[in-house]
């Protein structure tokens, strides 16, 4: 049982990783337009969820008072964000390298526990999580990264996550 949970949840891993890996490839060929598309998307969740409210105040017999400011908020949130591709692109951008970073320690640790089933790949895991860090951490305290360095390092990544869910995977009935 925890074997077909554990492989599950690597398999798991390994499509997100793909999404990630497809993500970095359009970010390299259409960066303005997939920042510009995330904008305008981000934007009409806030819009639609203000109208929303709105609906549900008006709806709602009971018409509580904060749902009208709360929807005009979210509108308002929702139509800046259309057009404040910059603003999203730094908070984009913060929340990537946080998901590295966060990614790369869990690898790490990982590795440290599976360290004594000896194994010809652990050295080089170990290498790919250290650079999944060192990306990490370049995304996050590089203001200037440009759209097409994010995207090749979240090709990096993904590439890096599914050789590590692969070896994982493999290797499972060792580790059990």
């Amino acid at each position: 049982m925890l074997k077909n949970i554990l492989k599950k949840s690597g398999w798991t891993d390994v499509i997100v990783s793909i999404l990630f890996i497809l993500f970095g490839i359009m970010l390299i060929a259409r960066p303005n337009e997939v920042m510009s598309i995330i904008s305008i998307l981000l934007g009409l969740v806030f819009v639609v969820l203000g109208i929303s409210k709105i609906a549900e105040y008006f709806s709602n017999k009971k018409q509580e008072r904060y749902l009208l400011p709360v929807a005009t908020i979210l509108i308002l949130i929702g139509i800046g964000v259309m057009f404040c591709t910059s603003l999203i692109f730094s908070i984009f951008r913060i929340i990537l390298a946080i998901w590295i970073i966060y990614t790369g320690l869990m690898n790490l640790y990982e590795l440290f526990i599976w360290k004594e089933y000896t194994s010809r790949l652990w050295l080089l895991s170990l290498l790919f999580t250290v650079l999944m860090l060192v990306a990490g951490v370049y995304v996050l305290v590089n203001t200037g990264a440009i759209l097409q360095t994010i995207g090749i390092i979240l090709i990096c990544y993904g590439i890096v996550n599914i050789i590590q869910n692969c070896i994982f995977i493999k290797k499972i009935d060792n580790y059990l």
